[in-house]
């Protein structure tokens, strides 16, 4: 579990497949009303209160987006609070209110610390892939961005394990690669880089 902040009220919380499933929950269970979400919840606001101070009480907003191999993006935002005297005297401290909103991504986001690392990658991945591909830099790493990989179970976890080797998983959302990333290759870059890196 990685914690970053985004904002003074906002922060970014990575979940790896295996924070998850340490917790015996899978996937599709973050879509459910369960101890076991409640448990990680607080878990990960205890991790951002010991690591950046971050505290949430009242209403908080939280949007968790599914990547496909990486894990799971969550991003807590801190609501205004109401004046206390509105609060009720039974309430306790630790309450509050969530709204949750839920997207699964299919893009498939991997960064590589060198472009040497993202050419071997590229030459290992060409033969799974018809077209796709973009890659930006963003703070002196490559990332690799893929849509609509249309492949079979089999072949689709090699093909991560490929991009595992070479490099890493990356909470980075594609939203912020647009933004402040530099776009090297918009179109079909894993062709382009294999034909111009043979």
């Amino acid at each position: 579990m990685r914690v970053e902040r985004l904002g003074q009220d906002k922060i970014r919380i990575f979940l790896t497949f295996d924070d998850l499933s340490e917790r015996g929950i899978e996937k599709e269970d973050m879509w459910r009303d369960i101890p076991k979400v409640h448990e990680l919840f607080n878990d990960m606001m205890e991790q951002a209160y010991h690591e950046l101070g971050f505290e949430i009480s009242g209403p908080v907003a939280v949007e968790v987006f599914a990547l496909p191999a990486q894990g799971m993006v969550v991003i807590v935002t801190r609501g205004k609070t109401g004046s206390t005297a509105e609060k009720d005297e039974d309430d306790d401290e630790d309450v509050y209110e969530m709204e949750v909103t839920l997207e699964e991504s299919d893009l498939i986001l991997y960064s590589f610390r060198d472009f040497e690392h993202l050419i071997e990658a590229a030459h290992r991945i060409n033969s799974y892939l018809t077209n796709g591909g973009t890659v930006y830099s963003y703070q002196n790493k490559y990332f690799l961005v893929l849509e609509e990989v249309d492949l079979d179970t089999d072949r689709y976890q090699k093909l991560i394990a490929i991009l595992s080797e070479y490099g890493e998983a990356t909470p980075i959302t594609v939203y912020v690669l647009e933004e402040y990333g530099k776009t090297v290759f918009a179109d079909d870059a894993v062709k382009e880089i294999t034909r111009l890196f043979p």
